[in-house]
């Protein structure tokens, strides 16, 4: 099942992808596709419904991120290996753990935001994993059990921010318009293993990341685990889960940033599509 959130910014309603494409509206079974939502398992209730008697949503909304009022968006860093040997980086020996705010997140075909001052903003396409059961101190068999689906993230980085300019990465992962989340929330049945998707990006038509989840350092029962070590996750919590080599920061012999006026599309497969279109602040 694909449940989406759509409208305009601040009023996203709740809605599910039919089988023919279409969405369909979920207002009168929840107010929002969101951690309250996903702890009351009420997703699980949805799979025996027939979506064509829902009402249909005509044309084409706004779609919004596809978790509302996400609680925590913890991200993961250096994950594939090769992704850290273009940054230089050595391969990490446990999970590299930092924050988008959630002040970052947007829709997945929203405008992406160039800092004012910025001159190294880069793109990084990503698994984002979503939670839909509490998780404290629990093991790495009972991980997948804390999932509630999956969704594509587009982690918008300033490297000089986040590796020039002191403290720690955060400063430039969580700038606005830097987390691109969506376009749905795709439940953990309709993708029996995270491990095996590709994962791709490209910048004004140009294939820069073209990747495979079957090459992360550090896997989803892994980084779950781990994580619930130092936190509690809750449900509508996300983990953007790394990204695959091809970054601007990366590129030889000299890298590649954007620019206003640019245009990114990337996605994961069975998890669909991003589009955004890159503008200055």
């Amino acid at each position: 099942m694909k449940l989406l959130r759509y409208g305009l910014p601040g009023q996203e309603k709740p809605g599910v992808l039919d089988q023919d494409g279409h969405i369909r509206d979920l207002c009168g079974l929840t107010p929002d596709i969101d951690g309250s939502f996903l702890a009351s398992a009420a997703w699980l209730r949805l799979q025996a419904l027939d979506l064509s008697t829902l009402p249909r949503v005509e044309g084409q909304p706004r779609l919004g991120a596809c978790v509302g009022r996400i609680g925590k968006f913890v991200c993961i860093g250096l994950n594939y290996a090769d992704h850290a040997a273009e940054s230089n980086m050595p391969i990490p020996q446990e999970p590299v753990v930092f924050n988008k705010w959630t002040s970052a997140v947007v829709g997945p075909n929203d405008d992406v935001r160039i800092p004012r001052g910025s001159e190294k903003t880069d793109w990084e396409v990503e698994l984002g994993v979503v939670i839909g059961r509490t998780a404290s101190y629990i093991e790495e068999d009972q991980a997948m059990d804390h999932v509630a689906g999956y969704c594509v993230v587009n982690d918008i980085s300033e490297r000089a921010y986040q590796l020039e300019r002191g403290g720690t990465w955060d400063k430039g992962k969580g700038c606005d318009t830097f987390g691109p989340t969506g376009p749905w929330l795709v439940t953990r049945d309709e993708i029996p293993d995270p491990h095996r998707l590709r994962l791709w990006l490209e910048v004004d038509g140009r294939r820069y990341q073209d990747g495979n989840t079957a090459t992360m350092i550090f896997r989803v029962p892994q980084i779950i685990a781990y994580l619930s070590r130092f936190m509690t996750l809750h449900p509508g919590d996300v983990i953007s889960t790394g990204t695959p080599p091809g970054v601007g920061m990366g590129i030889k012999p000299e890298p590649v940033y954007l620019r206003a006026g640019q245009t990114m599309r990337l996605g994961i497969d069975g998890l669909g599509e991003q589009r955004q279109r890159v503008v200055n602040a």
